[in-house]
């Protein structure tokens, strides 16, 4: 599954859950020559993963032939469909006649009266009998009314000789049999509906009502490939995006809520998604913007919770045994700062272990002259000190006016000795979080450190 049907699906979603309606799972698999073992388990995953839960199936096309040929022999019983039996290699040679006299390529309707000669237990497909003049006419929710001349659409297969039906046919056959009210996919399929909408006619079924959002492009308004960087559904549920992040950044490639709003949750999507705000652009897909979604989602996110997600994490790396409680005062701490999930083992490391590395280019402040002074004498301050966050600054800042320090000279030589960083977040806030007896530690540390500098 690439982003391209995840933004599908998520569109389908949206609408069905506004509207109180089904989504349904169907697997399109009747193209045996492009089955992938374990995409149909990839797909499924991908849906839950993303919270996008279905109502009914999966439907295994390929577990329905008996069905697509019935209706098929239907229609050529009642002449609107016919068998033919050209083979692979003529229909080569009729492909490269038309390009070589500038003409359009497509099937020459050869057996469409009747081929003399064959039979129908002979290999054979069965093509649908377009009409071969006039104009199939519909209404897109998107683009609007589109006409297009029977003449240049192509009698297509609708049974392949291996028994296996095309998109074009079994699709229109479930969509009418599961009660599909709309249809919702990429407008790559806007030049094949006509198909579909004569295939209706022929079986007498009303159409469901179609919607073909625009394509996805890449930052260069190019069609959006790997050249773009990734696009299976897969790597970006690998690359610490949240579901509802992701999601929400879906939702908005190719919909507008109408109000300027970006950042979305679950529910405001599905209160907010219907098909009027879907635009009849192209939508470009911009990873610094899905990036500075996923940063607001994992804000909006309650501490316990996100503590929750990032505990993982952490344990994978060797950091085990953190309470609950602690962790969620870190998250608390470093919520603002993380883009992904796993951003905070790299940069809040510190939290979890005293086995950290000091940041090269932050050494300067133990190089200092009266560095292990300072140090030493901000421990000694801070080792009876109440500890609350106003408590320690007060007392850090007394402690700096006495041994002649303040402003960056006073702050950046705590941090780097209690961090290893050069930036984080608040000073007061980290010391606070991190405990008197670590904080008084490694400022002791620090001070031995800077004195054989």
């Amino acid at each position: 599954m690439h982003i391209g049907n995840a933004r599908t699906a998520a569109f389908a979603w949206l609408l069905a859950r506004h509207h109180g309606g089904q989504f349904i799972l169907r697997i399109e698999d009747t193209d045996r020559t492009r089955y992938v073992e374990g995409s149909v388990e990839e797909i499924q995953d991908g849906l839950k993963w993303l919270g996008l839960d279905w109502d009914e199936g999966p439907f295994f096309q390929s577990q329905r032939l008996d069905i697509y040929r019935e209706l098929a022999e239907q229609l050529v019983r009642e002449g609107k469909a016919y068998r033919c039996w050209c083979s692979p290699e003529r229909l080569a040679q009729m492909r490269e006649e038309q390009k070589a006299a500038g003409l359009p390529t497509g099937y020459d309707r050869r057996c469409r009266e009747g081929a003399p000669g064959h039979t129908p237990e002979e290999p054979h497909v069965i093509r649908f009998a377009m009409p071969l003049d006039g104009v199939t006419e519909f209404h897109d929710h998107v683009r609007g009314t589109l006409s297009f001349e029977n003449a240049l659409i192509d009698d297509f297969v609708m049974l392949k000789a291996d028994g296996f039906p095309t998109y074009q046919f079994a699709n229109v056959v479930d969509d009418h049999l599961m009660g599909i009210t709309h249809v919702v996919r990429s407008d790559e399929w806007l030049s094949s509906t006509p198909k579909h909408v004569q295939l209706y006619a022929a079986f007498g079924w009303e159409p469901p009502q179609f919607v073909h959002p625009a394509l996805i492009l890449g930052p260069d308004r190019s069609k959006l490939s790997k050249r773009h960087g990734a696009v299976s559904f897969r790597e970006f549920t690998q690359m610490g995006y949240l579901p509802d992040a992701l999601l929400n950044f879906l939702a908005l490639l190719g919909w507008s809520p109408g109000d300027n709003r970006e950042v979305m949750t679950r529910q405001e999507l599905i209160e907010a998604f219907d098909i009027p705000g879907i635009v009849n652009h192209p939508a470009i897909f911009d990873r610094q913007k899905l990036d500075w979604l996923n940063r607001q989602h994992i804000r909006m996110l309650p501490d316990g919770e996100l503590a929750s997600r990032v505990k993982p994490l952490l344990e994978e790396k060797g950091f085990g045994g953190l309470q609950d409680g602690y962790l969620e005062s870190v998250v608390r701490v470093m919520k603002d700062r993380l883009t992904f999930l796993h951003d905070i083992v790299e940069l809040a490391s510190y939290f979890f272990t005293d086995e950290f590395e000091y940041e090269e280019k932050g050494g300067k402040w133990l190089r200092d002259p009266g560095a292990a002074q300072f140090l030493e004498g901000i421990a000694e301050a801070l080792k009876d000190c109440e500890w609350s966050e106003a408590a320690i600054e007060a007392r850090v800042r007394e402690a700096g006016e006495k041994l002649g320090r303040e402003g960056g000279a006073l702050i950046h030589p705590i941090r780097y000795a209690c961090t290893g960083k050069t930036v984080g977040p608040s000073l007061f806030t980290a010391l606070e979080t991190l405990g008197r007896d670590r904080v008084v530690r490694r400022l002791r540390r620090a001070a031995d450190l800077a004195r054989v500098q």
